[in-house]
């Protein structure tokens, strides 16, 4: 019950941290409407967060990533890479392929040119997986759009998860891109496609596992919660008959620190058989890591 301390663990929810985050949710300015996100906050959902990670200044901020790393026993993480973005997590892809891999956040209104820049993406980073924001890309991409099915079908010829957000968005946003039930048709017509939630599934994690049970390629990931904040009937999935579904993911340091995280961990009332398949096991199958 208790979580082991020998588990090496892979986060599929990291960034390697830097000085200047200002601009860094640009790209959601667009749909805040209310004055207070526009204005007040750091990051559009900084309401949800109590204290969000203090870093400070860094004179290498990809060797302090991996001390932090190195000090939770996390082996290998994933982190978010892009062409002319994000140069520090590119580089720490690039110079540390046994602690980090790639991932990719898209933008479906891209048409095919996002197909292209996916694949060039693969072959320079070897990216993992191709993950998604519904409700936050500008105009919004409902996953009933099929706007996305060129990226579904990129993924399933590359061999790679689709990892949308679910539930609720924490920005004050418009949620209906992110319901959890427009999974049921793409995981129905795209049964090649392994599609890993991201983002709780909130309020409708009942649903949520529901579908996990009936489809075999979808899968969950706790990116963006604090442990103490899993839903439960995740957790309950997890230990009846969903040990081989259910992924960790953190949120370091766009929300949470991972002080937070692995001191609430140990709380989580997982089985003994599934914290090892929860904290690396179910990644390490599933993103081929």
């Amino acid at each position: 019950m208790p979580m082991p301390t020998d588990v090496p663990v892979i986060d599929l929810m990291l960034a390697v941290p830097n000085d200047d985050t200002s601009n860094f949710y640009d790209f959601i300015r667009p749909l805040l409407m209310d004055e207070q996100s526009r204005q007040m906050f750091k990051m559009p959902a900084q309401y949800m967060f109590k204290d969000l990670p203090k870093v400070g200044k860094r004179d290498d901020y990809i060797a302090y990533t991996l001390e932090k790393m190195d000090e939770f026993n996390i082996e290998k993480a994933m982190l978010g890479v892009d062409e002319g973005q994000y140069e520090t997590q590119c580089e720490a892809v690039k110079k540390h392929p046994d602690r980090f891999f790639a991932s990719y956040d898209c933008n479906p209104n891209n048409g095919m040119d996002e197909v292209r820049k996916i694949r060039r993406l693969k072959e320079q980073y070897d990216i993992k997986s191709v993950n998604a924001f519904p409700s936050g890309l500008c105009p919004q991409v409902s996953l009933s759009d099929k706007k996305w099915y060129p990226i579904f079908v990129t993924c399933i010829d590359l061999d790679i998860p689709f990892c949308p957000c679910v539930g609720v968005p924490g920005p004050r946003i418009p949620m209906e891109p992110q319901k959890v039930e427009h999974l049921d048709e793409i995981c129905w017509f795209f049964p090649e496609l392994k599609v890993v939630m991201k983002h709780g599934a909130e309020p409708w994690t009942d649903l949520a596992w529901k579908l996990m049970l009936k489809y075999e390629n979808l899968y969950y990931m706790t990116s963006a919660f604090a442990p103490k904040h899993y839903p439960k009937d995740i957790v309950h999935f997890a230990n009846t008959r969903g040990a081989e579904k259910i992924m960790y993911a953190g949120y370091f340091p766009m929300g949470l620190s991972l002080e937070r995280i692995f001191g609430d961990m140990p709380n989580v009332p997982f089985k003994d058989e599934v914290w090892p398949k929860f904290l690396r096991e179910n990644a390490k199958r599933v993103f081929k890591v």
